[in-house]
């Protein structure tokens, strides 16, 4: 009989409704002995009406032990079901049994509870981490993946992760938000301290500088070279160094402002001095021709109103600048993924690019004129200085573009300063240090009549 409803059973697709019920008709009429006080018999709904009685199975390594401790009962008839929970013994999650589940003592097994294991098919995920759904299998079962980076998820069995905030990112275990770094480029920074101390250094060599022009101050070498316009150099150069000092620390709308303004200004007063400088030296020795136009042009003045006049381009190409679209402090957040850079908005990309225009135009021009007059006598005529200085700062500046724009966050405004500091100290060495080398050393070279016998020999 047996075999017969397992053949039923294997090939129930191939028999009809009507076949079973006639099948059920006669196995309904089979009284069946067992040793038990009720007779257990199939029911109208084809139900095996009868007390079960729910053992507990235990598997231990290759075997399994049996638990003679009715861990509950179910009753068909009664439709009820009782299931005592503290008299279950369950295995552990790496299916082995807990140590001592089974333990033989004389004739009976003593039993130890272990942990319930959970239905499910997939652990929870932990914060940190969200579901993502297996392909083709059930949506109980899921991977745990890590959140992104600025997500978090800050609840188990969490479905998606949270986006923090602009202003914030995820801590290494992606289950909260935390304030993103602020950087700029402040005063505690080790580039900072070398900044700091080149500039000051500098600043104190250019004092020593003007401090031995005013001592030789009726030499010739000081004269010859258009005093006034060598102090307002040497001016522009020490306020160079020093307006290092607003690109560092914290900055603000002001300091955002004055930065590209003092060093657009006083470069362009300073590159301007030295185009001055070189036409005043092409002027004097073309005067000296008989019967030249020139003549009428020397002296002072023309000097000095031609670097007023192309300083005043500059100050006005600003004043555009900061009247339409002025700098002003900004808060990036979008270079670093960490971090939020505080930084200077230029405003007008066209001032910024003007402003440096303008002084790449200035250094041009005056290295071209002071190449074109650099085979003048040498004891008058320092346009050769001015031409290695000019092609100092214009390489300086040149290689500057690519490295202001390849760079970001604070270190776009260290190449600013490092350009700035190179710049000037060109400025400062090829211009005044062959000339404190002659005050210093050859003070027989520094004389009216070493002057006079040099120019008569040419």
């Amino acid at each position: 009989m047996a075999k017969a409803l397992h053949d039923i059973s294997v090939h129930q697709k191939y028999i009809t409704r009507s076949k079973i019920n006639q099948l059920h008709h006669y196995i309904s009429k089979i009284t069946y002995l067992l040793d038990m006080s009720d007779e257990p018999f199939f029911n109208d709904n084809g139900e095996f009406a009868y007390h079960y009685k729910i053992m507990n199975w235990i598997k231990e390594e290759n075997d399994f032990c049996y638990v003679d401790i009715d861990v509950g009962n179910y009753s068909i008839s009664g439709q009820q079901l009782y299931i005592n929970k503290q008299a279950i013994t369950w295995n552990r999650k790496d299916n082995k049994v807990l140590e001592g589940a089974c333990i033989e003592q004389g004739g009976g097994m003593e039993v130890q509870n272990a942990e319930v294991p959970l239905s499910r098919c997939s652990e929870m995920c932990q914060p940190g981490t969200r579901k993502k759904s297996r392909s083709s299998i059930h949506s109980c079962c899921h991977d745990c993946v890590p959140c992104s980076e600025g997500e978090i998820s800050n609840t188990t069995g969490s479905e998606n992760c949270i986006q923090c905030l602009e202003d914030e990112w995820s801590n290494e275990k992606k289950d909260r938000c935390i304030p993103k770094l602020v950087q700029f480029l402040s005063y505690s920074d080790d580039i900072s301290t070398v900044f700091v101390s080149i500039s000051v250094l500098l600043c104190l060599v250019t004092l020593f500088i003007m401090g031995i022009f005013i001592s030789y101050l009726d030499t010739t070498i000081v004269k010859a070279n258009n005093r006034s316009l060598s102090f307002v150099l040497l001016v522009c150069i020490m306020l160079s160094f020093l307006c290092v000092f607003l690109f560092l620390g914290h900055p603000i709308n002001v300091t955002c402002i004055l930065r590209v303004m003092t060093f657009g200004v006083i470069f362009s007063i300073a590159v301007s001095s030295l185009l001055a400088k070189t036409i005043m030296v092409y002027i004097a020795f073309t005067a000296t021709k008989p019967g030249s136009y020139w003549r009428k042009w020397l002296g002072v003045k023309l000097p000095n109103v031609v670097a007023v006049l192309l300083s005043c381009v500059q100050c006005t190409i600003c004043l555009i600048w900061l009247s339409t679209s002025p700098p002003f402090e900004e808060m990036d957040a979008h270079s670093y993924q960490d971090k939020i850079v505080i930084q200077c908005n230029e405003g007008s990309v066209i001032g910024f690019y003007s402003v440096l225009g303008y002084m790449g135009f200035l250094a041009a021009v005056s290295f071209v004129l002071a190449f074109m007059v650099r085979t003048l006598p040498d004891s008058f005529n320092e346009a050769k200085y001015i031409t290695f200085s000019m092609l100092v700062f214009c390489s300086v500046w040149i290689a500057m573009i690519p490295a202001y724009l390849s760079t970001k966050g604070k270190y776009v405004v260290a190449v600013e300063v490092f350009t700035i500091l190179v710049s000037s100290a060109g400025l400062l060495s090829c211009i005044f240090f062959p000339k404190c080398f002659m005050i210093l050393f050859r003070p027989d070279l520094n004389t009216q009549t070493d002057l006079l016998s040099k120019k008569n020999r040419l």
